[in-house]
């Protein structure tokens, strides 16, 4: 079955994420469970952890139905010591408040070598970040998203992620997360049927699908191989429909949370409606 959603707002308290989810038709959601732009967060009240896991209940949500998103500051390849203890503390943070919520799951972007290290330094000072905060946490599955490769940034090639999983210590509790918009601009060709085909035989004989554990669905803005990383609608980009018909039928995706990340919050209703729609 697919669990079809999208990154909602959690403005008010974490609570109001699965409300914001039931409202456009999900079944699955995203969420900060925190400020994703700011480094340090109130911690979370016994309240609003009460609310969060009522509201999940009452519309059905389950942990593997849900992917939080750790904030966009974090860098766990910085090269830098003190801004990598920085994003290891604030890793460690959002691990933890997933853990009082429930989760059992925290996608991440791995991160970026800033130019200051070489690639395979960064790429183990990553996957040590990762094994850190596992050692700390019991519960929680640490998810690497796939990247577009802008800039200086990391994991864009299923290799890339295979190294850092590789380094990591606690195999039972790695995972990824593949977004397609991320994936055509890093030079993944998803758009015809035989680069679809080929894009998932390389990354199930490299990474495998037993350790998917979730998907970001976006259309992109910018062309095939431009690791340029910009989201567009569903049938907007230059990706097209035809990728997320063949997504929505493929049982490959089936039982991890599926999530839109496209830019008009007003439509996710409808592209979960078109998504759902696709299934033959």
């Amino acid at each position: 079955m697919k669990y079809v959603g999208a990154h909602v707002s959690a403005a008010g308290g974490v609570e109001n994420a699965p409300l914001n989810a039931h409202k456009i038709g999900a079944k699955a959601f995203a969420l900060f469970t925190k400020n994703q732009r700011q480094w340090t967060a109130k911690p979370l009240s016994e309240k609003s952890i009460k609310r969060f896991r009522e509201n999940c209940e009452q519309y059905g949500f389950k942990p593997f139905q849900i992917l939080p998103h750790d904030s966009y500051l974090i860098n766990l390849g910085h090269p830098q010591k003190e801004a990598l203890e920085k994003s290891r503390a604030a890793f460690l943070e959002e691990m933890q408040r997933c853990e009082q919520l429930g989760l059992d799951r925290l996608n991440f972007h791995p991160g970026s070598h800033l130019n200051r290290t070489d690639e395979e330094t960064c790429l183990k000072t990553m996957a040590e970040s990762v094994n850190l905060a596992l050692e700390k946490t019991r519960s929680v599955t640490a998810v690497i998203e796939n990247t577009a490769g802008q800039g200086t940034n990391l994991g864009y090639s299923f290799e890339q992620i295979r190294f850092i999983i590789d380094n990591i210590q606690d195999k039972e509790r790695v995972g990824v997360c593949i977004d397609t918009a991320h994936a055509y601009s890093a030079g993944y060709d998803l758009k015809t049927t035989s680069g679809y085909e080929k894009t998932f035989e390389d990354f199930e004989k490299i990474i495998g699908f037993k350790l998917l554990k979730g998907m970001h669905i976006n259309d992109s803005r910018k062309d095939f191989a431009s690791r340029v990383d910009r989201h567009d609608m569903i049938g907007e980009g230059t990706l097209g429909k035809d990728v997320f018909v063949r997504i929505m039928n493929d049982q490959r995706f089936d039982n991890i949370p599926v999530i839109l990340e496209t830019p008009d919050p007003d439509k996710w209703s409808e592209e979960i409606a078109f998504l759902y729609g696709s299934v033959k």
